[in-house]
């Protein structure tokens, strides 16, 4: 693994500049910053259906048409997003130490498995709804998913949900290679 140094800016001193106790690889850190921009398809897909555009599915469901499930998947959008911008913590200074301004645990150190154990959970959860799509999409074992009205609403709500689906294996990655960093790093041996 090969870790490539964070640039040194001039104009900022470098008291300044956080960097994490071990190098981040270079994979970790583009996987992590690949997460938004994954999940933003799925995002902006969910939209119009909390608006009531049924996006070409062909389902007999009522729709419902409350302004609490458009406030119900606006919320689920912004929340999948600041799920990914989290992700940015396994190659973050921030999810290591503990940032000065938070109030009576600022600057401490973070326990490696604080992080490791909720994140691993949560790639497990979406590796779990990787499966379930797939099942349905190929409709193995029983498995179906929604008719469409056409074959380019199905194939674009397939493209949209499975690059969305990619975050599980992504989540653990990133936590395995926090993992490594943290737990089997020079530092932590003499912790």
């Amino acid at each position: 693994m090969i870790h490539t140094p964070h640039p040194v800016r001039d104009d900022v001193p470098m008291a300044t500049i956080k960097r994490t106790e071990q190098p981040v690889p270079a994979w970790a850190e583009r996987l992590a910053h690949l997460m938004p921009l994954v999940g933003l398809p799925v995002c902006l897909w969910r939209l119009p259906i909390g608006f009531g555009f049924q996006m070409g599915m062909n389902s007999n469901d009522p729709q419902p048409d409350s302004l609490w499930f458009t406030v119900y998947v606006f919320a689920l959008s912004v929340l999948s997003e600041a799920f990914a911008l989290a992700c940015l913590g396994l190659v973050r200074w921030w999810g290591e130490t503990v940032p000065q301004w938070v109030p009576f645990a600022g600057g401490r150190r973070i326990p490696p498995m604080l992080v490791i154990v909720p994140a691993t959970v949560a790639g497990l959860l979406f590796v779990g709804l990787l499966v379930e799509d797939l099942l349905s999409v190929f409709e193995i074992g029983g498995f179906a998913t929604v008719p469409y009205d056409n074959g380019w609403w199905r194939l674009l709500a397939n493209v949209v949900s499975g690059l969305f689906l990619l975050w599980g294996p992504m989540v653990l990655a990133m936590t395995w290679a926090y993992y490594r960093r943290r737990c089997h790093g020079p530092v932590a041996a003499t912790q």
